[in-house]
């Protein structure tokens, strides 16, 4: 990682990795689907551990999930202190890939061969992510969202209500 990458403390920027981490799952799901890929969401990312100028970022990503025209790749980044050997888990992601094909419309992903215990665990949990997510939107759609469910759960938060009358 180069200094022009960093911020003033000297670690690399959160956006440069996440900038890295996207051309990387655009990489994977295009070689896994023979398409053109686009990306449709970024799951949660949590940042680890800092990456410091100097060190050595490694990027692994694999197909966990397909959809019809969609995949979801997950992606490990680690760092390594080239000098000690040391290693760190950075951040891991799992980014929603879409193919496109030459008219640009969404394509047909290939099947993915899940051949160990540990695809079948990694397909699932990336099927109950995404089926979480659209619960989720479902949930707290602004069209159905009912207000007056939620305002007791707010009690043992940091906030004042004040909603006036409509």
């Amino acid at each position: 990682m180069l200094p022009s990458h960093s911020n003033f403390s000297g670690k690399i920027h959160g956006g440069y990795i996440l900038g890295l981490m996207d051309q990387v799952a655009f990489a994977a799901a295009s070689k896994f689907s023979g398409k053109y890929c686009v990306t449709a969401s970024i799951n949660k990312v949590d940042f680890k551990n800092p990456v410091n100028v100097g060190e050595l970022l490694t990027l692994k990503a694999r197909v966990n999930y397909v959809g019809n025209t969609s995949m979801t790749v997950g992606i490990r980044v680690t760092s390594e202190n080239i000098q000690t050997g040391e290693q760190n888990h950075c951040n891991s992601s799992y980014f929603v890939m879409v193919a496109k094909d030459e008219d640009n419309k969404n394509a047909i992903v290939p099947q993915l061969e899940l051949t160990t215990e540990e695809d079948v665990r990694r397909f699932v949990r990336a099927k109950s992510k995404l089926e979480n997510t659209k619960e989720r939107v479902r949930q707290f759609d602004e069209a159905s969202f009912d207000c007056e469910a939620h305002l007791e759960s707010l009690r043992d938060h940091r906030v004042v209500l004040n909603l006036g009358e409509a």
